[in-house]
């Protein structure tokens, strides 16, 4: 099955390799416009629907299912290893991730625990039941990113700003990179946790790193993600890394040890491809909500920019909305896997 899975089209084209068709997935396509989703976690907190290996298992294959995307992403939250490391935290419905005691000082750093694999043992079968149930269809796995996670740990719930964050950062600079070379370890241990059950490639989202100039976030941030990163360099999965709004920094990004580099709508990528390899994305996710004709014609528009890249991956240009139609994203994939195929 190993082989297989090194042989599917999403596989072949994180490794810039000859393609049958374009393959495609979508960030935050295991859940979120799915009516069966919303049917089966009612009454079920989010972070307990992570830790449940059945649910994850079914929630994850549902949009495999329903639009035979060309790979699985493993249902869970960036916020799952805090939670299994002592932080306590809430992901509240409209809000976000909720931390009840936000980093602040050294002292607060003493909360946050190294983690095993004993800590996410649910993640480790949910991986391992869906390797079984997926077969062919490679599963991704994923974390978040040190300075993404440091931002919620130190705000204490989602921002726009980051004024406490850069504030941490800017005046406490050692307090800064214990507490990122701490979340460094804990991203490592999740993810080689998802690795050693069955993922076929992992992804680090760094979702909030657009807040920073590049200067800032060579010094600050880049030395802790290429920590994550390059402690996989041996797993024998690709890696891919994504951020918003990180058009001056995806040359960085690259160089942290990204073998994909995931790219948001706002820069085309053949742009993209001239300061990293192999490519992710980029459809603007709004853009599902034009009529069909508008959608095809920017999906084609994507894909031949996409082309100048050694590889490419077909995805959004960050996370499926809540109120997408989920028949838009089926005829999507099929649209991409029939242009590409030609």
């Amino acid at each position: 099955m190993t082989s297989v899975l090194e042989d599917s089209a999403f596989v072949r084209a994180c490794r810039g390799r000859d393609v049958p068709h374009t393959p495609v997935w979508f960030m935050r396509q295991a859940g979120r416009s799915l009516p069966e989703y919303h049917k089966i976690r009612e009454g079920i907190g989010m972070l307990e629907s992570c830790r449940r290996p059945e649910l994850v298992t079914e929630i994850t294959l549902q949009p495999v299912r329903r639009h035979q995307v060309d790979a699985a992403i493993l249902y869970s939250d960036i916020v799952v290893p805090l939670a299994a490391a002592g932080v306590d935290l809430d992901i509240v419905p409209g809000t976000g991730p909720v931390v009840a005691e936000p980093i602040r000082s050294e002292a607060d750093l003493g909360r946050l625990r190294p983690i095993s694999g004993d800590d996410v043992g649910f993640v480790d079968a949910a991986v391992r039941m869906l390797v079984g149930e997926l077969g062919a269809t490679p599963l991704i796995g994923f974390a978040g990113a040190p300075f993404t996670l440091a931002s919620y740990l130190i705000e204490g719930r989602p921002s726009r700003t980051y004024l406490k964050t850069k504030a941490m950062m800017y005046g406490a600079p050692e307090l800064w990179h214990a507490l990122l070379d701490r979340l460094a370890d804990i991203a490592l241990s999740f993810l080689r946790t998802q690795v050693a059950a069955g993922v076929s490639a992992v992804q680090l989202f760094d979702s909030w790193a657009g807040a920073l100039s590049e200067a800032d976030y060579r010094q600050y941030v880049m030395p802790h993600s290429a920590k994550v990163l390059g402690g996989l360099a041996d797993a024998g999965v690709p890696r891919i890394h994504f951020g918003v709004g990180t058009t001056v920094l995806l040359g960085a990004m690259g160089e942290a040890g990204a073998d994909v580099v995931g790219v948001d709508w706002r820069t085309p990528l053949d742009e993209a491809s001239k300061r990293v390899g192999v490519v992710q994305g980029n459809l603007d996710p709004a853009v599902l909500f034009a009529d069909w004709e508008v959608v095809a014609r920017e999906a084609r528009r994507v894909l031949d920019q996409g082309r100048a890249a050694p590889g490419h991956v077909f995805n959004l240009g960050h996370g499926v909305l809540p109120e997408t139609d989920p028949d838009v994203l089926t005829r999507l994939v099929a649209l991409i896997h029939e242009e590409s195929a030609r």
